[in-house]
């Protein structure tokens, strides 16, 4: 599994995190926090999810045994924020985020191939609560991505039901599209 691909991954899971922010940031607080039968319940509860799955892997990843996002509670879901010291606003969570993809590069940056045969042990949260669980570094890497993609969908579909007039467009090929016409009008 070359470090590049995984990389490329990261780099459209950032892509599609910024698009799906610029969407919700259109939304009123009401309609970020209207109540849906699908993902986390609401378009807010979704995307603090979603922060907390890849907040919680990265620090995992780092060496962090126990990685907990500050405002959860221990044991729970990701991004569950019943704690104290909670992420309170969107304006918030958006600047967070920023500094969180900005270590997700750095950490990507650093990786090698013989890194993602590394096994990396984590007490599950979800499918086979409270075991622990070890797993390959390089499916953790893709499994960020692939969790990001499901709640993505989610986060649309419920974007689409409060009637948001701009959907974010989170597929792959259009990101590269949209990088070689930049490279095209570079030249």
């Amino acid at each position: 599994m070359p470090v590049k691909l995984i990389s490329r991954l990261h780099e459209h899971r950032r892509w599609v995190n910024q698009s799906l922010i610029e969407s919700v940031q259109m939304l009123s607080e009401a309609q970020r926090n209207q109540t849906f039968p699908i993902g986390q319940g609401s378009i807010w509860k979704s995307l603090l999810h979603l922060y907390a799955a890849e907040y919680v892997w990265l620090e995992r990843l780092l060496g962090d045994e126990s990685p907990v996002l500050p405002g959860d509670l221990p044991g729970e879901l990701s991004g569950n924020q019943k704690g104290a010291g909670g992420i309170l606003s969107f304006s918030e969570l958006k600047q967070k985020w920023a500094k969180q993809e900005q270590r997700w590069i750095d950490y990507l940056e650093q990786l090698t191939a013989e890194a993602l045969e590394e096994l990396v042990s984590k007490r599950s949260t979800s499918s086979g609560k409270g075991s622990v669980q070890r797993t390959k570094r390089g499916d953790v890497l893709l499994h960020v991505c692939t969790h990001a993609q499901y709640t993505t969908a989610q986060v649309v579909n419920m974007l689409r039901q409060v009637g948001a007039t701009s959907l974010p467009d989170t597929m792959l090929i259009t990101l590269a599209r949209k990088q070689m016409a930049e490279i095209a009008d570079q030249d």
